[in-house]
């Protein structure tokens, strides 16, 4: 049941990566060269953030 949940979470982590990044690139105007790499720094470090959240809050260990 974790495994769906973390899976969840991914996705909704992916979506709101996508969203962030096409946010960020209307108010600069025009689309970063390296794309893919600001869109993975968005996605790695808000996943890193929520998936951590996820085990204190399970009460899991570390």
């Amino acid at each position: 049941m974790q495994a769906l949940f973390f899976t969840v979470v991914a996705i909704a982590l992916y979506l709101f990566a996508n969203w962030t990044l096409g946010i960020m690139e209307r108010r600069r105007g025009a689309p970063f060269a390296d794309r893919s790499l600001v869109f993975f720094a968005i996605l790695l470090v808000s996943a890193l953030v929520t998936f951590k959240i996820i085990q204190i809050v399970a009460g899991e260990p570390s």
